[in-house]
C-alpha cells in the first residue's frame, strides 16, 4: 500500500503542499484548460473549498516555477520558458470592516508590487495606482500581466448586515476591479474567485467581460474532491472507513458536472476518523439563520427549491434572494436543470446529510427563546420515538411550543399559518437526520409530514383551530387514506393529528391512530 502523506488541512500554499510531502489532488488540467479557452474568469464556490489553493496554483504556474509541477498534468504541457508578471490580491485574511480598512489593505498590497517594479507613485487614488502598476509591469517584463483576486467579495460579506457600510465597500471594490477591464491591452489573464456571485449591475458593472464558470459542467470539479480522487490520491486513508457514510455526509456538491466531496470535511474526517459537521461548524453565518427567520422561509421547502438562472444571479447588497444566498454559500446545490422556452430553472437540494441535519439544528434552536435547550429537546425526541411513547410525544410537543417566545409569530411572516407550525416540527425532526418526507404525495393528496424511523411510519397532519381541539387533523388523515401508500412496507403505520390553538398558540389537540394492513 502507498505510504500515507500529510493532510493539507488549512494549507493554502501550492508551494508548501508540493514541497512538504502533503497529499495533492492535481487540478492543473483545469488550470491549463481555462488559460487556453480565454482570458477573464469568475468562479463562485463555498468557503473552505480550496479556492485560495487554486488561485495560488495559477500564480506559481504563470510565474514559471516548473519544479513545483513535477509529475503533474501541467509539467509537460506548459511553456516554462516564459514567466509572466503576476499581481495576486487577497482579502481572505481578517475582517476588513470599514472602507478605511479596505483601502489600507489595497494600498499595502499595491505597495508591495510597486516596490518590486520600482514604480514611483504620483497618484493618490487606489484605482489609478492599480492601472499604472499593470501598465508598468507589462512594460518592464515585456509580458502581459496576470491578475488574480482571492475572496474578492469578503470585505462586503463581512459587513453584509450593515447595508450602508456594505454599499460603500462595494463602491471601492467596483472602482478597483474596473481597472482590470480598463487595462485590457496589458492583461494576459484575470481570475476573480469568491463565495458570492454579485449581480453584474453591482460590483461587476465596471468589469462585465468576465466568463462565469460557476455552473460550467466542465469545471464542476475544479474545487473539491471527486470519487476518483478518494480512490487514488487518498487511497492510504480509506482502510477501515465506511465509504457509504462518507458519501452521505460529505459528498453531493454539484455544479452541473461531476459531483464533489467537501474537501475540508474529508481532510478532517481522515484526521479524526469520526463523522462530524466539520465544515458547518467552521463558520456558518448567523445572519443566514436570522434572514431565514425574518423572511418567514417555509423550512420544509428548502430542500426542494426551484430558482431561475436569473434569480441565482441577482445577489447584491440591496437584493439577497434566499435561494441565491443558500446556493452560493453551499447550503443548497444543483439537483437538476430544467430548460423551458429558452430559460433554465435550477432544482436545488441539500448536498448531503451534514448540511441538511446541521442547518435543521440551527433552525430548531432559532425558534426557541433559549437556543441552548435545543440539544436536550432533540435527545428527548429520539428517546420517545425509539420507545413509541406517544403520550410522552404529546407532552414533548407541548413543551417544545412552550419554549418558543410568545411574540415570535408577530415578528415573522409565516407566524399566522400552519406553515409556521410545520416549520418548527420539521426542523425539530430533521435535526435528528431522520428520513422525513414533507407533503409526500399519495393517491388522495399530500400528507404534511411522514417520518420513517426504526421500522415504523409516522404520518403527521397539522391543523390550526380557533381554540379547542376539533379532531380535523386526524379525520383528514383517515378520510384521505394517507396510510395506504405505506402499508405494503409491512411496518406499523401511525396517524398523528396535531392541532394548534390560534388563541393560545399552543398544542391543543393530539390524536394517534394505528393502521394495520388488510
Amino acid at each position: 500500500m502507498t505510504a500515507k502523506k500529510k493532510l493539507p488541512i488549512g494549507v493554502q500554499s501550492f508551494r508548501k503542499i508540493r514541497q512538504g510531502d502533503y497529499y495533492y489532488v492535481d487540478k492543473t488540467a483545469f488550470v491549463l484548460s481555462l488559460i487556453e479557452e480565454g482570458s477573464y474568469y469568475f468562479l463562485s464556490r463555498p468557503r473552505r473549498f480550496g479556492k485560495s489553493l487554486l488561485i495560488d496554483t495559477f500564480k506559481e504556474l504563470f510565474s514559471g516555477n516548473r519544479e513545483l509541477f513535477a509529475g503533474l498534468y501541467a509539467e509537460t504541457r506548459w511553456d516554462w520558458s516564459v514567466a509572466y508578471p503576476v499581481l495576486a490580491f487577497s482579502f481572505a485574511g481578517g475582517v476588513l470592516g470599514s472602507v478605511e480598512a479596505l483601502q489600507q489593505s489595497l494600498i499595502a498590497q499595491l505597495s508591495q508590487y510597486e516596490q518590486q517594479y520600482r514604480l514611483e507613485v504620483p497618484f493618490a487614488e487606489i484605482n489609478i495606482r492599480f492601472k499604472a502598476l499593470v501598465r508598468e509591469a507589462h512594460a518592464q517584463t515585456g509580458q502581459r500581466v496576470v491578475v488574480l483576486v482571492d475572496e474578492y467579495d469578503k470585505p462586503i460579506l463581512d459587513r453584509i448586515e450593515d447595508r450602508a457600510e456594505a454599499l460603500r465597500l462595494r463602491e471601492v471594490l467596483r472602482d478597483f476591479y474596473s481597472m482590470i477591464k480598463d487595462s485590457d491591452a496589458h492583461v494576459r489573464f484575470a481570475f476573480l474567485i469568491g463565495v458570492s456571485k454579485f449581480s453584474k449591475a453591482g460590483i461587476f458593472s465596471g468589469l462585465n467581460n468576465l466568463r462565469d464558470i460557476t455552473v460550467s459542467p466542465g469545471y464542476s470539479a475544479i474545487c473539491g474532491y471527486t470519487e476518483k480522487d478518494l480512490d487514488t490520491v487518498f487511497a492510504p486513508e480509506l482502510e477501515g472507513l465506511d465509504r457509504q457514510m462518507l458519501r452521505q455526509w460529505y459528498d453531493g456538491y454539484h455544479w452541473l458536472g461531476e459531483n464533489v466531496y467537501n474537501p475540508f470535511d474529508v481532510l478532517l474526517f481522515f484526521a479524526e476518523r469520526t463523522i462530524a459537521p466539520y465544515w458547518f461548524e467552521s463558520g456558518t453565518p448567523t445572519f443566514l439563520i436570522k434572514l431565514l427567520l425574518e423572511r418567514g422561509v417555509f423550512t420544509p421547502e428548502l430542500g426542494r427549491t426551484i430558482a431561475s438562472e436569473m434569480l441565482l444571479s441577482t445577489f447584491d447588497v440591496d437584493t439577497m434572494p434566499v435561494e441565491a444566498l443558500l446556493f452560493q454559500t453551499g447550503y443548497l446545490t444543483v439537483h437538476r436543470v430544467e430548460e423551458i422556452a429558452g430559460s433554465r430553472f435550477f432544482h436545488l437540494r441539500y448536498p448531503n446529510r451534514e448540511v441538511y441535519q446541521s442547518l435543521s439544528i440551527c433552525m430548531a434552536g432559532a425558534f426557541l427563546e433559549d437556543p441552548s435547550r435545543e440539544s436536550g429537546l432533540r435527545l428527548d425526541l429520539v428517546r420517545l420515538l425509539k420507545a413509541a411513547d406517544f403520550a410522552g410525544l404529546e407532552r414533548h410537543f407541548q413543551a417544545l411550543f412552550a419554549a418558543i417566545p410568545h411574540d415570535w409569530h408577530r415578528r415573522n411572516a409565516i407566524g399566522e399559518y400552519e406553515g409556521y407550525y410545520a416549520s418548527v416540527f420539521y426542523s425539530h425532526f430533521a435535526a435528528l437526520g431522520l428520513d422525513i418526507r414533507v407533503e409526500d404525495t399519495t393517491s388522495q393528496g399530500r400528507v404534511d409530514m411522514a417520518v420513517l424511523f426504526e421500522g415504523r411510519v409516522l404520518l403527521f397532519e397539522f391543523k390550526v383551530v380557533e381554540q379547542a381541539p376539533e379532531g380535523k387533523a386526524l379525520a383528514q388523515l383517515v378520510a384521505k387514506g394517507y396510510a395506504d401508500k405505506y402499508l405494503d412496507r409491512g411496518e406499523p403505520v401511525y396517524l398523528i393529528g396535531v392541532e394548534f390553538s390560534r388563541r393560545t398558540r399552543s398544542v391543543c389537540g393530539f390524536e394517534v391512530q394505528e393502521v394495520q394492513a388488510g
